[in-house]
């Protein structure tokens, strides 16, 4: 009976000694940063139907505002993630405005991506109230 409980008492410890050396390995994975850099490549209205003619356009980045052509260097947990959100407003008295946003993980970027994100303006008043406008913005996403 002497054998069976030293024996139990030996796989428990290797058990024990296990865990605690693993432990450490994955929580260091977890904690690892990475460099991104995402730029704001474009910002085009690729189509208008009745919906104004003057603009106000923004984009951001992790909460970060950014202009076209600008780009932005992010310092990311293995477990993050890059938030990319672009806004559209037609400029009158009763402002028509439209948004989208898109989340990419940290750990899917390889190497180098681009994303397109479209931002639909409609018309809220008028004769050509329901008529739309479409924005395009495209990032580019890149793993330093």
């Amino acid at each position: 009976m002497n054998k069976a409980k030293d024996l139990y008492k030996a796989i428990c410890l290797a058990i024990l000694v296990f865990v605690l050396t693993v432990q450490p390995l994955s929580a260091a994975a977890a904690s690892k940063t990475i460099k991104v850099k995402v730029r704001l490549v474009s910002v085009e209205l690729v189509e208008n139907n009745h919906v104004g003619n003057e603009w106000y356009t923004e984009s951001f980045i992790n909460g970060k505002r950014i202009e076209e052509g600008e780009s932005v260097t992010l310092n990311l947990k293995s477990t993050g993630s890059v938030t990319l959100k672009a806004a559209a407003e037609e400029q009158d008295s009763i402002p028509d405005e439209g948004s989208n946003s898109s989340t990419i993980k940290a750990s899917s970027i390889s190497k180098s991506i681009t994303k397109s994100l479209d931002v639909v303006v409609e018309e809220n008043r008028g004769r050509y109230s329901g008529n739309t406008a479409k924005w395009k913005f495209v990032y580019q996403i890149q793993k330093l």
